[in-house]
């Protein structure tokens, strides 16, 4: 059984993958959130045993929007893998949903059985699943002789600046592989108020280890 989540922050879009996933008799949906927030919320309260495998998403939705919501996910939860479906087509949002860790990456408006095999390429092959157009696109792009991917994302930046300036420094001295005792020395303040900020940072973040922390600053290039 492949157990799928669902974030799109319209009802019709979530009803329709729905509709499309019907009766096939090895899916399961087991979790639909309206934005990334939401998913983030709602799988904390799954058994960690029983994540979804495979997690289809929206890119442009409020509160938390799709890139985002994967950069901080696959993270934290590695073993999911995160199928893009959207309407967007251009490069940017392409590349920047490939670099925070999409595993594939679909037109709303392609056909049904391709959106049911993504799912078992994904999950059964640890493939990456392609838009016949998308693929086109990433082939002639890569064939220009561009680079993969894009400069950091503004999208992205958005989530370390949701810190303040003391916090975005505690991350930098974590980074740099500084103990609790050595960042409060360093900045002339209690080890306590150390943990407490990193707590804020993890809780910002929606992460819950010192090395999700680590990862994620090293994957944006948050020095």
């Amino acid at each position: 059984m492949i157990q799928i989540g669902i974030v799109d922050d319209k009802s019709l879009n979530r009803k329709m993958i729905r509709q499309n996933l019907y009766g096939i008799s090895n899916i399961e949906i087991i979790l639909e959130a309206v934005n990334g927030l939401d998913f983030l919320e709602k799988i904390k309260a799954l058994d960690q045993q029983k994540l979804p495998n495979v997690v289809l998403i929206d890119l442009d939705m409020p509160a938390m929007n799709g890139i985002e919501t994967i950069a901080i996910a696959s993270i934290r939860f590695p073993t999911i893998k995160f199928i893009v479906l959207t309407v967007f087509d251009d490069d940017e949002k392409i590349f920047e949903a490939i670099k925070a860790g999409a595993s594939g990456y679909l037109l709303k408006d392609d056909a049904p059985d391709m959106l049911l095999d993504a799912i078992h390429n994904a999950y059964e092959l640890n493939g990456a699943p392609m838009s016949p157009a998308i693929a086109r696109k990433t082939l002639l792009w890569l064939k220009q002789g561009a680079q993969p991917y894009p400069t950091p994302s503004t999208t992205t930046d958005h989530i370390r600046n949701s810190l303040t300036d003391r916090e975005q420094e505690i991350l930098k001295y974590l980074v740099e592989g500084q103990d609790y005792k050595k960042i409060a020395s360093t900045l002339f303040i209690s080890p306590q108020t150390v943990r407490t900020h990193i707590s804020r940072i993890y809780e910002k973040l929606h992460i819950n280890s010192k090395a999700q922390a680590i990862q994620l600053a090293h994957k944006y290039n948050w020095n």
